[in-house]
């Protein structure tokens, strides 16, 4: 009997806990399903290479900080340690990191100071922010919202001149998040100004805090990391950002507010700023600015990708739950039972989840995904050249990623496109020829023209995957193709001689090496 007690206890907690979690776990089995993102692949693939001995920013040349390639070399190790393939063990640790991050996000919190309706919110916000994200999960700024929540949670307790548990591991965990992009400093730079504000007349204690310096050891170690593990970086890459990358698909801030996905993700924060600074309380102010800081971060980079919008719109979602189980709370009308607390929870969660599945890809390319040209590529690559090395010349990441990833093959291209050349070739050569003789190239372009067709000579790929489209403008009406150009160089045009066409999808062609 003794036994039997607690076990039904149990029982009736987790039947009336289960309709607030569903929506935070609704997306966990679409996380597993193919396709991962495409970005999130790509850099997974140069994880592996620099795992197996490639060096980074030597042999794999990519204007992310190296950051992100670190925390990719853990799948990276677990996939070569257990022989899962790189994605499962990458959807492994991003399902174990979010649950970590649940955890620790519960810890922060004083729960007996909350509403019931917003205890019940909190309980699953950290499950929604981690996994809300659909098929942008995986992405830094995905990874970034769901580190910086428990430091958030944290952060709103901190401006009420309280000292949260775990609150400095929340902002170490939130710093390495901060620091995976630069542009991510905007969202702890809002919320520590506000911290201070808010602690004004106790500015002393609010200064000897642990949380702010904790998080800025973090990026003290990992800015004086750069000149030391990763020169190149800073010698080779960040030059080549500044001249070639920055300028591609560059918008100004008000054709990124003129984006339908962007400009949606605008309206609905801004009235929610508002309310959070009318009457929505510490954790709703500070979520506001998190938002606003997202929003930032956003626009400094002026490209309008899906992704860049995400933690805008996680942010904003967290604030209309949270405002509106504050207002539930503040109604007055009785106590509301456990388990109607635990159905309006997830009636809210439902809400953050419909939100996010209507602006995002999110089952859509996981239902369509064996009509993809992704899963076409990765057929035809695993008949080919499964498990082997691969030459791709194409301005994309997608869909090149994940089918590389899924039939375990290894790109040769020391980038992880032609960004290089999309750069060097943004407007037409001087001498009015399509493209430039070695001797008229600058050191990026030759380099990129040089070392493709060394490597391709030196160790033939067993496949090369051929885009038709370069993404460089056409010049006296001839189009750039990647064929012609690579073929100019003896090298190349001797190794391609011995490849055929082996299959086509859309705008790309498969070419296998005979013999």
């Amino acid at each position: 009997m003794s036994l039997a007690v607690p076990a039904s206890r149990a029982g009736r907690a987790w039947l009336r806990a289960w309709p607030a979690l569903l929506p935070a776990l609704v997306f966990l089995p679409v996380l597993l399903l193919p396709p991962v993102n495409h970005d999130v692949a790509a850099v997974l693939s140069f994880a592996e290479r620099w795992l197996a001995g490639e060096q980074l920013y030597v042999d794999l040349i990519d204007v992310n900080p190296p950051l992100v390639f670190v925390l990719n070399l853990l799948p990276a190790g677990v996939a070569r340690v257990t022989g899962l393939g790189g994605v499962v063990a990458l959807q492994v640790c991003l399902v174990a990191l979010g649950f970590a991050l649940w955890r620790l996000a519960l810890a922060v919190r004083d729960r007996a100071a909350e509403g019931r309706v917003e205890r019940a919110v909190l309980d699953v916000l950290p499950g929604l922010v981690a996994f809300g994200a659909g098929y942008d999960f995986g992405q830094r700024e995905t990874l970034m919202a769901a580190m910086a929540l428990p430091y958030l949670l944290a952060a709103s307790r901190r401006m009420q001149g309280e000292a949260p548990r775990r609150a400095v591991l929340a902002a170490v965990v939130a710093g390495v998040g901060f620091a995976l992009k630069p542009h991510f400093l905007a969202v702890p730079a809002l919320v520590e100004l506000a911290v201070l504000v808010a602690r004004r007349r106790a500015l002393g204690v609010a200064l000897r805090d642990p949380v702010p310096w904790a998080m800025a050891a973090v990026w003290a170690v990992y800015l004086a990391s750069l000149p030391l593990l990763f020169p190149d970086y800073l010698g080779a890459v960040v030059p080549l950002v500044l001249d070639y990358y920055l300028a591609n698909g560059g918008q100004t801030p008000l054709s990124l507010l003129l984006i339908p996905r962007m400009g949606t993700a605008v309206a609905f924060l801004l009235p929610l700023v508002v309310m959070a600074f009318l009457w929505g309380g510490a954790l709703a102010r500070v979520l506001a600015l998190a938002g606003l800081g997202a929003l930032a971060s956003a626009l400094a980079q002026h490209k309008g990708w899906s992704y860049h919008i995400m933690p805008i719109e996680l942010f904003a979602c967290a604030l209309a739950v949270v405002l509106a189980a504050r207002w539930l709370d503040g109604l007055g009308a009785g106590r509301p039972s456990k388990m109607m607390t635990g159905r309006v929870a997830a009636g809210l969660g439902w809400l953050f989840v419909l939100y996010l599945v209507a602006q995002g890809e999110a089952p859509w390319n996981q239902l369509t995904w064996r009509h993809s040209d992704a899963y076409a590529l990765t057929r035809m690559l695993r008949e080919h050249a499964g498990g082997e090395r691969v030459l791709v010349l194409s301005p994309g990441i997608a869909p090149i990623y994940p089918a590389l990833n899924y039939a375990r093959a290894r790109m040769t291209l020391r980038t992880m496109n032609i960004w290089l050349l999309e750069g060097a070739y943004q407007d037409c050569p001087a001498n009015g020829r399509r493209y430039r003789e070695t001797w008229e190239m600058g050191r990026p372009e030759f380099f990129v023209y040089r070392t493709v067709a060394e490597d391709f000579a030196r160790a033939p790929p067993a496949a090369v995957v051929l885009d038709e489209m370069a993404a460089i403008p056409e010049c006296g009406g001839e189009a750039f193709s990647l064929e012609a150009y690579f073929s100019r160089h003896p090298l190349f045009a001797e190794v391609w001689s011995h490849y055929v066409e082996v299959g086509r999808r859309g705008r790309y062609t498969v070419y296998a090496r005979r013999g």
